[in-house]
Order: C-alpha cells, then structure tokens, then sequence
C-alpha cells in the first residue's frame, strides 16, 4: 500500500510561512527516507510507526526542530539530541536555525530517524521517573471529599499528573487553585489532560 500525504499537514505547510521551506524539506526526507506514515497531531507533521508516535515536527521563534518521541534512549551518536525542558523525561530535539543546516545534516537526521524507528519496532519504552510532585492542599482536600476524583487522577499517565500538580500548585491564593481544580474536574474524571479535547 502506498503511502499517503495527510491532507492537514497539506493545509499546515501550505499557511506557515517562516519556516515552511524547513518544513517542507524535513517532511519531504522523513515521507521519502522512511517507512513512517504521516498524520497530524498537536497542531503539527507527526510521524508514526504502527500508530506509535515517532517523531514530530515543529518550530519556534528561533528554530525548526524535530522532536524524538523515544529520544531519550536513542543512541547520541552526534551529540545534537537536545532536551527541551528538565521536565522532559522521553523526547529530544535536533534544532535547526536555517534550511541550509538541514541540507548539511541530513546524514545526521537520517541516522536519527532509523535509530528512532528500530526502537519503536523493538518495543523500546523510556523507563519514566515516578512523578514525586507534591499534591497542594486544595486537591488533597477534594481528594478527601470525592475519593473517586482521587482514583480518576492516579489513574492519568504521569505526565498528565505533573502537568495539573504543576499548574495546580502554581497559584498564589488558595482561591485560584481551587478554582483551577474545579475548571479541570471533568476533563480529570474522563482521563484527560489539561490539553486533550
């Protein structure tokens, strides 16, 4: 079976204007150099093997950069995996400030995306640290008022968990948290994150 361009990276590539030659090049490597189908996620080109998630491209103010699901267990062979934040635990990025950069590292970027797809096919999995954030004190306390609230939340992969503690904790008042707490309620039950649909 052919292979087939998604119809929204098409409308992605075809509005995006200040990195669209970026990413029309790492697209046209990743669907021509790859066995990875093409679909759409995040508002973004995501690249999947057996519907697993491989690796995405994106840009920001400053770089285009290609976004490793699994990059943590990949083999670094030219020491350009970059991890976007401390928080990251599973992927890493290779930034590019320029097409002319892309075109230079191709070499590296298709060694990257086999060593990305071997993984996946092995069934590789990043061993995720244990989310140790703490839970605030307005939680805790609809936790004890609604112990099913309590079982929907553990029950969200870590990442989603860190993701509300961390928003959660931030507020300065006690009120806001509570109020950011009852905002999220529903999508917690259903076993969403703070920014699934």
């Amino acid at each position: 079976m052919d292979k087939q361009k998604n119809e929204q990276v098409e409308q992605f590539l075809a509005k995006e204007s200040q990195c669209q030659d970026c990413y029309q090049f790492l697209r046209h490597l990743i669907f021509n150099e790859t066995e990875l189908e093409e679909n759409y996620k995040w508002v973004h080109p995501c690249y999947t093997i057996n519907n697993k998630n491989v690796v995405l491209i994106h840009g920001f103010k400053d770089y285009v950069a290609l976004l490793f699901q699994k990059g943590a267990i990949l083999e670094d062979k030219y020491e350009t995996l970059i991890q976007q934040t401390k928080r990251v635990q599973a992927a890493r990025q290779l930034r590019f400030n320029c097409l002319d950069e892309i075109k230079k590292r191709q070499d590296e970027i298709k060694y990257y995306l086999i060593e990305a797809i071997k993984a996946e096919k092995a069934g590789k999995k990043v061993v995720m640290k244990k989310n140790d954030d703490e839970v605030p004190e307005e939680l805790q306390r609809k936790f004890e008022k609604f112990p099913h609230l309590k079982d929907a939340f553990y029950q969200l992969t870590p990442g989603r968990q860190h993701q509300y503690l961390y928003y959660f904790s931030q507020a300065k008042r006690s009120q806001i948290g509570h109020n950011r707490i009852e905002k999220y309620i529903d999508s917690i039950l259903n076993g969403k994150g703070m920014n699934d649909k």
